[in-house]
C-alpha cells in the first residue's frame, strides 16, 4: 500500500511532535530531581542521603556540629616561638671551631644561614656573638681568637640580611669555659661562638 505524500507528511509531524515531546519531559525531570549524584560526589561533600528516613548525616555516628573536629590554624609561629623551637637549625646555637681556628665549617655555615635568614625575617631579634677559646695559650691570644671566631660568624649573618643593628659581638677568650677539663674533649667544646638572642 502507498500513502500518498500529505499523509507521509503528517505522520512525520506527528513522530516528530512525540519525539520533542519526551525529551522535554525527560530534561523536566532532571532538572527538578537535580543533577545526578555518584557515590563519590556524596562522601566528597560530606551528606549522606539515608535511605530509611530521609534525613541528611555530615560524618559518622552521633554526627552533628558537637561532633565535627575541627583543625586550629594559629597562623605562623612568632619569632619568640621560633626561638622556644627544641628541634631544627634555630635549636642549635653554639658553632665549634677546630684548634687555633676561626673557619667555619661547611656544617656550621648551613647552621647559620638558617640563623641569618630567621635574624632577617624579624626585625625585633638581636643576637650576641660570643666568642671563646680553650685554655692553651695567652689571655691576650684567646681573646683575639675569640673575637675572630665571633666574627667569622657575623659575617656569615650579615650576609644573609642580618643588619648590622642586630648583630653584636664580644669575645670572652678564655674565661668562660662550657666544660672543665684539661684534655682535647674539654677543649673542643670550649672552643666556640654561642649566639645568644633577645626579642625586643
Amino acid at each position: 500500500m502507498k500513502l500518498d505524500t500529505p499523509i507521509k507528511s503528517w505522520l512525520l509531524a506527528g513522530f516528530l511532535a512525540l519525539f520533542i515531546s519526551a525529551c522535554a519531559t525527560t530534561q523536566e525531570e532532571v532538572m527538578q530531581d537535580g543533577p545526578p549524584v555518584d557515590d563519590q560526589t556524596q562522601m566528597d561533600t560530606g551528606v549522606i542521603q539515608d535511605d530509611d528516613t530521609g534525613a541528611d548525616a555530615t560524618g559518622l555516628e552521633g554526627s552533628g556540629d558537637s561532633g565535627a573536629t575541627a583543625i586550629a590554624d594559629d597562623g605562623p609561629m612568632n619569632a619568640v616561638e621560633m626561638l622556644e623551637q627544641t628541634e631544627g637549625a634555630l635549636a642549635n646555637r653554639i658553632i665549634y671551631f677546630e684548634f687555633d681556628s676561626a673557619k667555619l665549617t661547611s656544617e656550621s655555615i648551613e647552621i647559620l644561614e638558617t640563623h641569618g635568614n630567621f635574624i632577617a625575617g624579624n626585625g625585633e631579634v638581636t643576637v650576641r656573638l660570643e666568642g671563646h677559646a680553650d685554655e692553651r695559650g695567652s689571655r691576650e691570644y684567646n681573646i683575639a681568637l675569640g673575637d675572630r671566631r665571633a666574627q667569622s660568624v657575623r659575617r656569615v649573618l650579615l650576609f644573609q640580611g642580618a643588619s648590622t643593628d642586630q648583630v653584636e659581638t664580644v669575645s670572652y677568650g678564655e674565661e668562660q669555659p662550657a666544660v672543665s677539663g684539661h684534655d682535647e674533649e674539654a677543649w673542643a667544646r670550649n672552643r666556640r661562638v654561642e649566639l645568644i638572642y633577645t626579642v625586643n
